[in-house]
């Protein structure tokens, strides 16, 4: 057993004096105005749940600052995606994904949902072990010390009607039945869950998307797709496909959505949670996002790692909806920092975002005497969603062990140095 004592942390509301015990890789104890045991550790700031990164493309991370002065569109900034894509391999896939991870742990990131589809070798041939790239992205995740859900990707044409061509075949297994059978092989472990993901309507077809999210169902896993990110979409008639695809249900997140607001009504009353990912979205110029529901399941995501900040990502959804609207208090401060934390942790399978008995012993501190945070009085979900940054996350605890310590990372030394190192690489 060990314990962590916090001046201040959120149970929900700000608590002081603050221990927490832990057993294994679970917290055994929770108690308020406690004075600390010999042999606690302190956590300075405030302590939080950790944070959930509910959508990552990892190999994205590569294109950081290489096109933002670029004109164009959505789909040249995918041509140049995919000449990253076209250049991983295991071993530079691993590479990048530790460095990546090891950023996320910084910004007090615990867990992370990996939408993956860059399965095969280019021209689409299976390496000899089918998952070397997912088992890349699984290692880079255990390397950097935190948790990974997989979310394995099914691709199977480039558009309604059109053949996988280009780096386009290393994303496909033939079919359906070829997803199924190469899923299989991958194994969940104390680290690592594997879930399904659907690319979008515009890559696999309706029969498709049943048999995985068939297995979704039998495995009891997160099934992610994308849906509505872009208005072009809504020709397709996306979430009439995924309703009669039996798409929809509780274990299942719709990332985006930045279209679909005419179907949020059907997403909540399924339990279809969906999950936002506004620096990328405001990125790629795909628009705004109606106010979702207030009983939608939310949480929050990097996608393209554009920024890895999940603050600013909460924040995001409330101020671009006042830009919208004209109007404050859409979303709630309280609303927005259980999306970051449990609505993340509960889209991706594991039972962990909040500080109780029986979670997952991942949480955070948060610098509170920061020249962003240091504000006497101020709320403190507040002031946490509207001024913290990725920069003030301090101490970092993932299953009971400390993985940053004084902003620094526990096995990364310098991950800036990784991150220049594995792009300049590719």
């Amino acid at each position: 057993m060990s314990s962590y004592w916090a001046e201040t942390a959120w149970l929900g509301r700000a608590a002081q004096r603050v221990l927490i015990e832990v057993e294994g890789d679970r917290i055994s104890g929770v108690t308020e105005n406690a004075d600390p045991p010999a042999g606690a550790e302190r956590l300075p700031g405030v302590v939080l749940p950790g944070l959930a990164n509910a959508h990552s493309h990892a190999f994205h991370r590569a294109l950081r600052g290489a096109t933002e002065g670029a004109l164009g569109d959505f789909w040249s900034w995918r041509d140049l995606m995919y000449e990253i894509a076209g250049r991983l391999q295991p071993d530079s896939y691993r590479r990048l994904a530790r460095a990546v991870f090891a950023e996320m742990a910084l910004a007090g990131i615990t867990v992370a949902g990996e939408f993956h589809y860059v399965h095969h070798a280019p021209g689409g041939r299976p390496y000899d072990d089918r998952n070397a790239m997912g088992q890349a992205v699984i290692e880079g995740a255990r390397d950097a010390g935190i948790r990974l859900t997989l979310l394995d990707c099914c691709y199977l044409r480039g558009g309604e009607g059109k053949a996988l061509e280009g780096v386009q075949l290393r994303f496909g297994d033939g079919d359906a039945d070829g997803w199924l059978r190469r899923v299989d092989d991958l194994r969940s472990d104390a680290t690592t869950r594997i879930g399904a993901a659907i690319h979008s309507v515009r890559a696999v077809d309706a029969q498709a998307m049943t048999q995985v999210a068939g297995w979704s169902l039998v495995h009891n896993a997160p099934l992610h797709m994308h849906l509505l990110e872009r208005r072009e979409e809504l020709s397709l008639s996306p979430l009439e496909t995924v309703e009669k695809a039996g798409v929809l249900g509780p274990l299942t997140t719709m990332v985006h959505c930045t279209h679909a607001a005419a179907g949020f009504p059907r997403l909540v009353e399924s339990g279809t949670g969906v999950c936002v990912c506004r620096t990328t979205e405001r990125f790629l110029a795909d628009g705004h996002i109606d106010p979702l529901p207030l009983e939608t399941r939310l949480s929050f995501g990097t996608d393209s790692h554009a920024v890895i900040d999940l603050f600013e990502e909460a924040r995001a959804l409330e101020l671009d909806e006042r830009t919208r609207s004209g109007a404050r208090g859409t979303y709630s401060p309280e609303t927005l920092l259980d999306a970051v934390g449990g609505g993340g942790y509960r889209a991706l399978g594991w039972d962990g975002g909040d500080l109780r008995p029986g979670r997952l012993a991942d949480f955070i501190a948060v610098d509170l005497e920061s020249v962003r945070t240091a504000a006497a009085g101020a709320p403190l979900d507040a002031l946490l969603v509207f001024a913290a940054s990725a920069a003030d996350v301090t101490n970092v605890v993932v299953g009971g062990r400390r993985i940053v310590t004084d902003r620094g990372h526990f096995v990364v030394d310098d991950p800036g140095r990784e991150l220049r190192e594995a792009i300049a690489a590719l």
